[in-house]
């Protein structure tokens, strides 16, 4: 199982996961209950609702770099393509934009 805190303003807002079963993201509960909480994208309105997907959410696919810069990502890291979620984790906690992504490490 791979997971994600996601960040919006270095705010954590919620998890994303993906496991045997497809993607899933949840808006953290302390999240919701602030003013200043808002929706990471449109097509991810606050709820506290689980979202679920078999494929990893489009709002996160668009996250990962493309082109050369992904090439560089997957060849210095040695990444699989068609794993979008490995290629999420280890190039967007630091990516362009207001959402950040932070691989949780469990051992």
């Amino acid at each position: 199982m791979k997971k994600a805190n996601v960040y919006l303003f270095d705010k954590m807002t919620g998890i994303l996961t993906e496991d045997e079963n497809g993607f899933h993201f949840q808006y953290d509960q302390s999240y919701l209950k602030t003013k200043e909480a808002e929706p990471i994208s449109l097509t991810l309105p606050l709820t506290d609702q689980k979202y679920e997907s078999k494929v990893l959410f489009p709002f996160f696919d668009g996250l990962i770099p493309e082109g050369w810069l992904l090439d560089i990502a997957q060849k210095n890291w040695k990444l699989d393509p068609r794993d979008r979620m490995e290629i999420l984790l280890k190039t967007c906690r630091d990516c362009i934009g207001a959402v950040s992504i932070e691989e949780i490490l469990e051992p």
